[in-house]
């Protein structure tokens, strides 16, 4: 199942869903929607879903607008980005399924908002 007694999920992924009316710079302008649905459909597609397993949630503002659109994976807190499904699909497949991380879609550590 997970290795802690104290962990419910072995993997979050959190998808910033924020929009800004404003017109600033936000993940909403670049697909994170989509991405975000479509990672859920796929983690339950693969069989990846429920407890002791992955959890796909929708996050507000995360503060690193610049790198728009992003993703978290915790426990481990590793940032993504991403230009289309098929980098959904790295993650899910690598990461999520298979635990290990997707280098060339890391979040550059300064990016912020």
């Amino acid at each position: 199942m997970t290795d802690s007694p104290a962990s419910y999920y072995q993997h979050h992924i959190f998808f910033c869903l924020n929009e800004r009316d404003n017109g600033d710079y936000c993940c909403a302008q670049h697909g994170a929607k989509e991405a975000y649905d479509y990672c859920k459909r796929k983690v339950k597609e693969s069989g990846l879903a429920g407890v002791g397993k992955v959890r796909v949630n929708k996050a507000g503002c995360m503060n690193r607008c610049a790198g728009a659109p992003v993703a978290v994976v915790y426990p481990e807190g590793i940032w993504y980005t991403f230009v289309d499904l098929t980098d959904i699909d790295e993650i899910v497949q690598e990461h999520l399924g298979r635990g290990r991380i997707v280098e060339r879609l890391l979040l550059s550590p300064e990016i912020g908002r």
